[in-house]
């Protein structure tokens, strides 16, 4: 279970009635859901997919998803890990088809990274440039990859976890991680040669 949506960031957990309710055609049940979620769902998007706009639209599917397959969630895991997995799958679909129609390359916005969930601080500031070079790399790597890193290592999720929200199993999660960790030091090192 994804106890935390991401690091630092607590997904509410929504009321058994509210779910029940929504599912049933309750249009205020199903605002009630979207205004407590919809945040995190477009942060979640903004760190895999390449551009704000990219993560509106994926949010906008997420709910549009949710809204259609509600009527059978059925509690055998927590709404919040369900959500979480829609998300996460709808937004490795958006970047895979982002990916495509650019030919495989796909840039990020220099904001991607920094979702505003506070107000800027010093601290924050400080972080920038490491934001922009954790954005730029990113770039490197496919959809599939790109995902694990996010939510292993932005995200703080487990393997197990990893795996649940993929719908993959451990071993594969591991894969794509060491692939995605090879590729990034490669990069790395190649410009750090470059640099000198």
């Amino acid at each position: 279970m994804v106890s935390n949506w991401a690091k630092g960031q607590n997904m509410p957990e929504i009321p058994h009635d509210i779910i029940t309710a929504a599912a049933q055609g309750d249009a205020a049940a199903f605002e009630t859901i979207y205004r407590g979620c919809a945040g995190l769902v477009y942060s979640t998007a903004c760190r895999i997919v390449n551009n704000r706009e990219s993560a509106a639209e994926v949010t906008q599917e997420v709910f549009i998803a949710v809204y259609r397959k509600l009527p059978s969630f059925a509690f055998r895991s927590s709404f919040t890990t369900w959500l979480y997995r829609i998300s996460v799958n709808a937004t490795i679909n958006q970047a895979r088809k982002t990916a495509r129609e650019q030919g495989g390359i796909v840039t990020y916005d220099e904001q991607t990274m920094a979702v505003p969930t506070m107000e800027a601080t010093d601290d924050a500031l400080e972080r920038e440039p490491k934001r922009q070079l954790i954005a730029r790399l990113l770039t490197a790597l496919n959809p599939d990859q790109r995902a694990c890193i996010v939510l292993r290592n932005i995200d703080g999720l487990s393997y197990e976890e990893i795996a649940a929200t993929l719908e993959i199993n451990v071993n594969t999660v591991r894969s794509r991680l060491k692939r995605a960790r090879e590729k990034l030091i490669a990069i790395r090192s190649r410009e750090d040669r470059h640099a000198v």
